[in-house]
């Protein structure tokens, strides 16, 4: 599935395509330490030059500046998740590293309801974003599922976004 937008227009006017997988690869899957997710999901923003950025690049970019304050409404409000409240080392949009690599950093939080792992990847000519979900209550499958439709529109304008604000900075 692919979702068009005029966010992140690239330099010759195409904007950047976002494909949600319906079947996650196994060198996804492996990068969440999660054991047996109750939910999983990847998207990946094609565009060229997007390995010029570091993950944790990609990460602040999209969270920190593209997400905002209304990505930590729903992130703290809505899902509880327990976030840093201030910019520190180790952290991106308050949400812990937990662990990466040279292509790929995985940032992790918890709430009562529920743990988190958001996986960002960076490879030539692609940015992906997967978020792994693991129930901790039954309250959190009930408001996960009601967040899906809303997070699924919603994460192909990030990662454009974050995109747009990556390639202006390095224009600037």
């Amino acid at each position: 599935m692919t979702v068009d937008s005029e966010a992140g227009r690239e330099a010759g006017g195409a904007v950047p395509a976002v494909q949600q997988h319906l079947v996650l690869p196994d060198a996804v899957r492996r990068l969440s330490t999660l054991a047996e997710p109750d939910y999983a999901d990847l998207f990946t923003l094609t565009t060229a030059g997007a390995a010029a950025r570091s993950p944790e690049q990609w990460a602040c970019a999209v969270l920190e500046d593209a997400a905002g304050w209304q990505g930590q409404f729903v992130w703290r409000r809505i899902l509880g998740l327990r976030l840093q409240g201030r910019p520190t080392p180790g952290c991106v949009a308050g949400w812990e590293i937990d662990g990466r690599g040279d292509d790929w950093i995985r940032l992790e939080a918890h709430s009562r309801m529920i743990t988190g792992q958001l996986v960002l990847r960076v490879e030539e000519g692609q940015a992906s974003l997967s978020t792994f979900i693991r129930y901790r209550k039954p309250s959190g499958a009930r408001v996960w599922t009601r967040l899906t439709p809303l997070h699924h529109k919603l994460v192909p304008g990030l990662l454009r976004d974050g995109h747009r604000i990556l390639h202006e900075a390095a224009a600037a």
